[in-house]
């Protein structure tokens, strides 16, 4: 039941003028230059490192699903961080907070789900690769074609897009009390169902239903090629082919279990256990250092990125070789 001062819909609704306080990190006054500092570095090395993964994959002639899938993620976690990241920069700058407008809450709020939710579809259609890969490695080309990667990549986004507009709508068509201070540093969805003027869990439905499609449907599908690739696996009589086999998985494994991780910790869930102060720490790391980490253990374990960054530094020496050359047959320097 809404509880008194809640925002009126009834009559001509000022949506557009109602502003959200992102109260962000005001708790932490003596450590906002510092902690200004770490996000700042780590958010450019993390761009920094998915543009270099994105361009690796780009100027490769020959790319393979997986190089192909791994753009993609490049791509996501780019306009990922660049969602949530500045804003919160600013609420470390701002001393009582940064402000937000009611539009720019419900923007913020739908690219983080879609996002998110597109990423978690994506390690989907990663871990079809590697199952088809291991499992089915006679019908690796054919089944897992250029044709069959562009639709994975499509569905991955339409399909994320689409939930996360539906998920945001009904969010934000609830009755919002007068306080509309949010103890978080960016519109997330928990923080702002807790401004709800309802007593009732029905506002938590939408959500719920949304981590069931976004969060345990892909995490079911992904467990059942994990499944599929041990029983394979068992089959394997040399220990070096299946430890070669479970290296090529590694690194997908890696970054499910840490997006899965933080992901169902922050979503699944009764609204009656939100904690702001323990939600955002889970935020921080799930916005900032897991992004961080994805370029990291994908540089480091996956060859043809290994390979792609070879070629990338290489080509940069020839070109710096060559323009030597001419510069000392000119004379020009």
């Amino acid at each position: 039941m809404p509880c008194e001062g809640c925002m009126e819909r009834d009559n001509e609704s000022t949506d557009a003028t109602v502003e959200f306080l992102l109260l962000g990190f005001s708790e932490l006054f003596c450590l906002r230059v510092f902690l200004f500092l770490i996000f700042l570095i780590v958010h450019l090395v993390t761009l920094a490192g998915n543009v270099m993964i994105f361009v690796a994959v780009v100027m490769e002639p020959s790319r393979p699903p997986m190089l192909f899938f791994l753009c993609q993620l490049s791509v996501i976690e780019l306009c990922y961080t660049l969602v949530i990241v500045p804003k919160a920069l600013l609420s470390l700058i701002v001393v009582d907070g940064s402000t937000i407008s009611f539009i720019g809450c419900a923007a913020q709020m739908h690219f983080f789900v879609a996002l998110g939710g597109a990423e978690c579809f994506l390690l989907v259609a990663m871990s079809y690769d590697r199952y088809v890969a291991i499992c089915q490695p006679l019908h690796y080309i054919a089944v897992m074609n250029e044709g069959l990667c562009f639709r994975l990549a499509m569905a991955c986004c339409v399909g994320s897009f689409a939930v996360a507009l539906g998920l945001t709508v009904a969010v934000f068509r609830l009755p919002f009390c007068q306080s509309h201070r949010i103890n978080h540093f960016f519109c997330d969805v928990p923080a702002v169902l807790h401004l709800a003027c309802t007593q009732s869990y029905t506002p938590e439905l939408p959500l719920l239903a949304a981590c069931v499609i976004l969060l345990l449907l892909p995490f079911l599908l992904i467990l059942t090629s994990y499944v599929c690739i041990a029983v394979a696996l068992l089959h394997v009589t040399s220990s070096l082919g299946r430890s070669k086999a479970f290296s090529t998985c590694f690194s997908h494994l890696a970054i499910t279990l840490l997006h899965y991780g933080c992901a169902t910790f922050m979503y699944i869930r009764p609204k009656s256990s939100y904690s702001p102060a323990q939600d955002k720490m889970v935020s921080l790391v799930y916005t900032n250092i897991t992004p961080l980490l994805y370029p990291l253990i994908y540089s480091l374990r996956n060859k043809e990125i290994r390979g792609a960054l070879r070629k990338i530094l290489r080509r940069k020496r020839v070109a710096q070789l060559n323009s030597d050359t001419i510069r000392a047959v000119t004379g020009v320097w």
